[in-house]
């Protein structure tokens, strides 16, 4: 396992070893050349490259916040550390000369005007707040990777048509709160839910200088974005075992989610024989079981999970009266997902009715499914291209803030490859040239997007 000593020492060799140099690659803009380490001779286009030591630092500071001894962090939206993070990134983005703002849901942007008035803003960026004992770079790298990319251009002297807002986003982790309610899909009762850090979610929008009253103010309207590009991790093992240095990410899955409530009747353990017991936690283990055989019975690549589970009254010496499970089904068309969860429901109703145990079954969380935009596709596939890389398209099965941006606007994504497919674990880790080449890529396609959008 990667503790906090070996986490460090990976990001401070980065610093001073850059795969990615520096600078300009020779080409319209006139730079003198540079060394280009390990990226072949077709890199030379006329883009500026990424500072590769300046990024690395920053990951490495920002790791602080929230920093646990086994090398990763505990920044769960609303917590102190999330705050204390939040600020950091703020300073960098204030010392790069952004105007910065925070809007009613909370979350940060930081502009750099563009050259015509009255062109909309593209958006890049990520998220800062992580899962329980997470790691270092699902978010942050997207969020660090977008600045650094500003931060070039600003190096450069080139000034882009559009406006650029570098975006934080709030509580990506426990349900995409900040682009959720840019996009208008938020709900009211979600206020009301507790986040990982024991506030509840209308509570942490306060502490982060947002208004819960007023969220429908933060919706974001149809071409009021002219874009949206987002650099991530992969999440998963596709690019490290097929040797491909960057993903083109094609679409992002739907997710929906459900409490299942299963009613039983609670009485004593050793006087209730067992063909007169109605015990819940029977109908609820007999349901884990059906949501994976409804997932699997069918093809494509649609997942189900059943996450938490909670009985009660939770006592060795009582039949169990209540049990409330977690299910979520994720998939790349929402109607798959809902014939998924009919399947679900069809096995819920009959385990129900064998057991006297019936089951109820409450949403509360929607997600859609988003594909990105054919442009942006092209772009993230020509930036790479001209940068000498090797890369695919595929689907992302993890959820993102890009999917429910894509409400509004369309937009783009750029994976790179986590060591292990490891992710949601201290141990996550993207080797340091991996990172400048993602870094890289979003800014070509950046550039890119700024010279075809209107």
């Amino acid at each position: 396992m990667m503790n906090r000593r070996q986490f460090s020492r990976s990001l401070i060799g980065a610093l001073g070893v850059s795969a990615v140099p520096s600078g300009f690659l020779p080409g319209a803009f006139g730079a003198s050349a540079v060394s280009p380490g390990f990226l072949s001779a077709a890199l030379f286009q006329a883009q500026p490259l990424v500072n590769g030591p300046r990024l690395h630092r920053w990951l490495l500071e920002l790791s602080n916040f929230g920093a646990r001894e086994d090398g990763g962090i505990d920044r769960v939206a609303f917590s102190d550390a999330d705050i204390e993070g939040r600020r950091y990134v703020r300073s960098l983005m204030e010392e790069a000369g952004l105007d910065v703002r925070v809007d009613l849901v909370g979350n940060i942007l930081g502009r750099r005007e563009g050259t015509i008035p009255g062109l909309p803003p593209i958006m890049v960026g990520s998220h800062l707040d992580s899962v329980p004992a997470g790691g270092n770079y699902d978010g942050p790298l997207g969020t660090l990777g977008a600045l650094e990319g500003v931060r070039t251009l600003q190096d450069a002297g080139i000034e882009l048509r559009h406006p650029v807002d570098v975006v934080v986003f709030v509580n990506e982790e426990g349900g995409k709160t900040g682009s959720r309610v840019m996009a208008g899909e938020f709900r009211a009762q979600e206020l009301e839910l507790e986040s990982a850090s024991g506030f509840t979610i209308g509570e942490g929008i306060r502490r982060l200088g947002g208004d819960p009253e007023r969220l429908a103010e933060a919706q974001v309207g149809p071409g009021e974005v002219a874009g949206f590009l987002e650099l991530h991790v992969e999440q998963g093992a596709v690019l490290e075992k097929s040797g491909i240095q960057v993903g083109v990410v094609e679409g992002i899955v739907g997710i929906r989610r459900w409490d299942a409530v299963v009613h039983g009747a609670a009485n004593h353990a050793g006087t209730t024989p067992m063909d007169q017991r109605r015990d819940a936690l029977l109908g609820a283990a007999q349901l884990v079981e059906a949501v994976n055989r409804a997932a699997t019975s069918m093809e494509g690549s649609q997942v189900a999970t059943v996450g938490r589970i909670q009985a009660s009254p939770g006592a060795p010496n009582v039949i169990p009266g209540e049990v409330v499970l977690s299910i979520e089904v994720r998939a790349l068309e929402m109607r798959r997902i809902q014939e998924v969860m009919d399947e679900i429901q069809r096995e819920a109703d009959a385990i129900g009715a064998e057991n006297g145990t019936p089951i109820e079954l409450n949403e509360f969380y929607l997600s859609g499914a988003a594909p990105t935009d054919d442009r942006f596709r092209g772009w993230v596939e020509s930036a790479a291209a001209d940068l000498g890389l090797t890369h695919r398209r595929m689907p992302s099965g993890a959820g993102h803030d890009a999917q429910a941006v894509a409400h509004f606007a369309p937009m783009g994504m750029v994976f790179v490859p986590s060591v292990g497919g490891l992710s949601h674990h201290p141990e996550e880790y993207s080797r340091p040239e991996d990172i400048e080449a993602g870094a890289n890529v979003l800014l070509g396609a950046l550039l890119k997007a700024d010279s075809e959008l209107d």
